[in-house]
């Protein structure tokens, strides 16, 4: 009985194993829509905001966060940290020369200027924003790195966390907004090395296709001068 008891309670456990497993969303899916999705009704409790301008030190530019805040019936679900009446409408977080959340676009504005400018036309997830300030403190060249969303990689028609990361870099103002990272490839990790003045970066590239970035797949090294007039991204082979 006690050999029958517990070959039941393997079979139990490999039975939840392999439903828990099958639950896993990919974050990337290769076969086009079989059939088409109509696109999916606006939530009225969503309300399109900016936070207040910031201002990175030591430039002439004002950057407006810009994003979507949700206000439930019940108050009991809001986004961000700052509440008034129990509504949250902080899209955005400011640590000096870094700005972190989930925001949608961003606009700039001179310091002398009333008018504002976009980043993009397109739909992102915008997850943080750098100032790289010691280039602009060595070489007077004033760089903006980011990590965003720019595409709906896993096909459940929504851009967001759960899509693949890429990197981008533009000057302070917004112009010259270019995407490092090539497409498919989910970004690891990025840094400076000043006395080059080069941006190093790491992304891996799922090629097996499985829509998972696992051990199997493969990681490619990036860099990009940052004070060529073109931001040429050149692949590197450490190992």
């Amino acid at each position: 009985m006690k050999i029958i008891t517990c070959y039941i309670s393997f079979l139990t456990i490999t039975l939840l194993v392999s439903c828990k497993q099958e639950k896993q969303t990919p974050k990337v899916i290769y076969e086009e829509a079989k059939e088409i999705i109509e696109p999916k009704k606006i939530d009225t409790t969503s309300i399109k905001i900016a936070d207040l301008p910031i201002h990175m030190e030591g430039t002439k530019f004002l950057i407006h966060p810009v994003g979507d805040i949700r206000v439930y019936d019940d108050y009991s679900k809001v986004y961000g940290s700052s509440k008034t009446n129990q509504v949250s409408y902080a899209i955005s977080n400011y640590n000096r020369f870094e700005i972190t959340g989930y925001f949608e676009n961003l606009k700039f504005q001179h310091i002398d200027s009333t008018n504002v400018k976009p980043l993009t036309e397109n739909k992102m997830q915008i997850q943080t924003v750098t100032f790289l300030n010691t280039i602009a403190e060595k070489n007077k060249k004033q760089i903006l790195v980011y990590i965003l969303v720019d595409s709906d990689t896993n096909k459940d028609s929504k851009v967001d966390q759960n899509d693949i990361k890429s990197l981008y870099i533009s000057n302070i103002d917004g112009s010259k907004f270019t995407k490092l990272s090539e497409p498919l490839q989910e970004l690891i990790d990025w840094n400076i090395i000043e006395v080059q003045n080069r941006l190093y970066f790491r992304c891996i590239e799922d090629i097996n296709k499985n829509g998972a970035f696992d051990k199997n797949d493969k990681v490619h090294y990036y860099f990009v001068n940052l004070l060529s007039e073109e931001w040429k991204v050149e692949e590197y082979m450490p190992i």
